[in-house]
């Protein structure tokens, strides 16, 4: 299982995605934003950071990088693709997820765990959670702010695209405290909380809180299982 971890200038998360696919038993690849090759990856992670700085809108500039132009027409037809922090600002940017990414309402920059309620469980990365299981990952975001029109959010909704809400206290304002949605086939998702910071025991949330600092382990073993059942 090959999975492809796309760094940008700016990307702060690369690595640690990595770690968690070789944790999770995968093989991580690394794809160059100048690249036009996915290196034929069987699935792709678009990390967390600051791609070009967030010049411009968070992942307006990365959007058009060299690698999204093959990353898209890959996705578009049943790659498995999850965006991260700024991989999520990048993957609605790049219009394969709906809605934007806007500056936390209270505007500062937030950083903790983060408790939230598992709302989709048939995607590539969220099949081994359960429907309304609750678990804790890290968060850090300046623009985590989930907004659509009431329109979208209604068809999110509707079609059960909601991937994951924040539980005890929205931390940045989303609409309807979505935390990560799906495109309508589910193989691509955004996350803004972060799962690659909560597979090694010790290194996550602290366990003293009641959670195991394994949390996010599920969203690429999940990946993982899927392929081999494919």
């Amino acid at each position: 299982m090959r999975v492809g971890v796309v760094t940008f200038p700016g990307s702060l998360d690369d690595q640690d995605a990595a770690r968690a696919v070789r944790l999770a038993g995968g093989e991580a690849v690394s794809l160059w934003h100048g690249d036009c090759d996915l290196r034929g990856v069987d699935a792709v992670v678009l990390p967390g950071g600051f791609s070009y700085g967030d010049y411009l809108r968070c992942g307006a500039i990365s959007r058009f990088a060299p690698v999204m132009e093959p990353l898209i027409a890959a996705a578009k037809g049943g790659l498995s693709v999850l965006g991260i922090c700024n991989g999520f600002q990048v993957l609605c940017e790049a219009h394969l997820l709906p809605g934007a990414l806007i500056r936390n309402d209270h505007r500062m920059f937030v950083c903790r765990d983060q408790r939230l309620s598992i709302e989709r469980t048939d995607t590539p990365w969220t099949n081994q959670y359960q429907r309304g299981e609750e678990i804790v990952i890290p968060l850090k975001n300046g623009e985590g702010g989930y907004v659509a029109d009431d329109a979208t959010l209604d068809m999110l909704e509707g079609e059960g695209r909601v991937v994951a809400r924040y539980v005890g206290g929205n931390p940045n304002g989303s609409y309807r405290n979505i935390a990560g949605v799906s495109n309508e086939a589910g193989n691509v998702v955004g996350l803004m909380p972060h799962p690659e910071h909560a597979t090694e025991p010790f290194f996550g949330p602290d366990p003293r809180s009641g959670t195991t600092g394994l949390d996010g382990m599920r969203f690429f073993t999940s990946l993982l299982e899927k392929v081999a059942a494919a």
